[in-house]
């Protein structure tokens, strides 16, 4: 018997644990899937490119075959550990900008205005450039500029700078627009995870009850309330039963597929899948947006990138003299924000990630030579997709329908094309003539419309940024209410990525520690 069930120990979710459980009165279970954080290249931020291939630690999803990308069955890397996503991350610290949330507001998430989730970042910040009007100096979470990048990141911005775009040294300040080097989630060179700011302080509390290897199979319910939650652990089956509320923090994928699995989305799904409808809710796992990004590649010179450092080095940096050097780095070192010939107002509607390494295929497909990658994605896509059962098995992935480039318009493809319009301009600045070879991908120049298409089509990935599938909202396809409790159930919340009705205007892992912040605060008070 608990007071509260925590699904996922990922952003949302540690940070749940942590608040709730302060209250001694109050016993909490968090589960987690995953194994614990113990993975040394977790912590050092450099290490996140060997965790691409870690099963162990990452679910491994893949979407259906996407008709607009040939065919291609994309891979969507999640957190499958302690700290989720946060943990395999490449720690970019943003919020968006202020329009994103009164959007938001105004499509009926009442209540999240700009005005009312600023305070609840700084609630959670401790930046190491001190208190501000749009930082906080007391929160969990240790947000820091970084220790240590690479030239080429300097040649980036200026670059940029040189292409027209200001100088920005701080995304979330009063404008967001420009280029800079990112501040990332780090206390003293390390990865500062929500496992590592929340539930790190807060796992010896007695109140606190933290599972791993806990994998969450449906939902019990006595009438349209929910009483707990089956789970496997250890080779057993088992059930939880929390006494006030169950709260889903499994993130935008696994949410709703655990939502399905308990009879509570669209009937007509449900009863395909000889489910019983419990709750018949149609907006659950529809709604799914996602940043589609694409990668412009640049050869360079030798031992300047990162490509072919000297692990061996980095690891003694790093290890034993204190977190320094290029350990230290997030390797998406630098970026910004931009405005395409699409941009509907003043904001952004475009979002850069400056790697200096070849990046292809997530880095899982490494390519000879030294170069540089510059990512480009569209900050408000307008194609929306679904989460889906696969089978009614809890142990079969969910069907991932992200429906990229699918919008009638055409407009998410003629975005795509002015990123890479817009990287290609940077990436020829003056400031990259020392350290230019030749192009590696795309390959020509000269493209055409249709071959600058089909690039696209061929390249185009994720840049891990799903939301959306469980949206706050009083319409008809909305799932939870403003204060993120199910529609037609009781004692039943959802607190992640999930419920974001809209993508923000950059990443989406301080939003949803912020969401958390919200919930947390909303379920001590009562």
């Amino acid at each position: 018997m608990y007071d509260y069930i925590i699904v996922g120990a990922g952003s949302a979710g540690c940070v749940l644990a942590n608040r709730l459980s302060d209250d001694p009165h109050c016993r909490v279970l968090l589960l987690e899937a995953g194994p614990r954080d113990r993975n040394p290249f977790i912590h050092m931020p450099a290490g996140l490119a060997r965790l691409v291939n870690n099963r162990r630690i990452n679910w491994n999803l893949y979407t259906e075959p996407q008709p607009a990308l040939d065919g291609r069955r994309l891979w969507w890397p999640r957190g499958k550990v302690l700290g989720g996503s946060s943990a395999i991350n490449a720690m970019c610290y943003i919020r968006g900008v202020p329009a994103d949330y009164d959007r938001w507001a105004a499509a009926g998430a009442t209540g999240w205005d700009w005005s009312q989730v600023l305070p609840w970042f700084l609630h959670g910040e401790t930046n190491s450039r001190g208190a501000s009007a749009f930082h906080g100096d007391a929160g969990p979470l240790s947000v820091s500029d970084l220790r240590h990048h690479n030239p080429l990141s300097d040649a980036f911005v200026d670059a940029a700078v040189e292409a027209g775009h200001p100088r920005n040294d701080d995304f979330n300040g009063a404008d967001q627009r420009g280029a800079g080097l990112y501040q990332v989630t780090q206390r003293d060179g390390a990865r500062c995870s929500s496992a590592t700011a929340y539930l790190r302080p807060a796992r010896a509390r007695r109140n606190l009850t933290v599972l791993t290897g806990a994998r969450a199979r449906m939902l019990s319910f006595r009438g349209d309330a929910a009483t707990g939650v089956y789970y496997h652990h250890r080779g057993a089956h088992q059930h939880a039963h929390a006494a006030r509320e169950v709260i889903l923090s499994a993130g935008a994928v696994h949410s709703p597929h655990l939502l399905l699995l308990s009879g509570i989305g669209p009937q007509r799904q449900l009863r395909a899948h000889g489910i019983s409808t419990r709750l018949d809710l149609p907006g659950v796992g529809g709604n799914l947006q996602d940043h589609l990004d694409i990668c412009t590649l640049v050869h360079t010179h030798p031992g300047i990138s990162y490509d072919r450092s000297n692990q061996a080095r980095i690891a003694f940096d790093y290890f034993l003299r204190g977190r320094r050097g290029a350990g230290t780095s997030n390797i998406a070192e630098a970026g910004g924000f931009a405005r395409s010939p699409l941009a509907r107002d003043a904001g952004a509607d475009v979002q850069f990630h400056f790697v200096p390494a070849m990046l292809d295929d997530h880095g899982r497909h490494r390519l000879p030579g030294d170069g540089y990658t510059l990512h480009a994605c569209a900050l408000h896509p307008r194609s929306r997709g679904r989460i889906q059962l696969r089978d009614a098995d809890p142990r079969s992935p969910p069907r991932i329908e992200p429906n990229y480039l699918g919008d009638a318009e055409g407009h998410d493809m003629a975005m795509m094309k002015h990123c890479v319009h817009m990287s290609r301009h940077i990436l020829g600045q003056p400031a990259f003539d020392r350290w230019r070879g030749a192009p590696i991908f795309p390959t020509r120049a000269d493209l055409d419309d249709a071959a600058l298409e089909a690039f696209i089509r061929a390249k185009a990935e994720t840049i891990y940024h799903p939301v959306g599938t469980c949206a706050i909202g009083q319409h008809a396809d909305a799932v939870v209410d403003p204060q993120l409790r199910v529609h037609g159930a009781r004692g039943l919340r959802v607190v992640d990525a999930s419920v974001m009705p809209t993508l923000v205007s950059g990443n989406t892992n301080a939003p949803t520690l912020m969401i958390a912040e919200r919930a947390a605060a909303w379920l001590r008070a009562t």
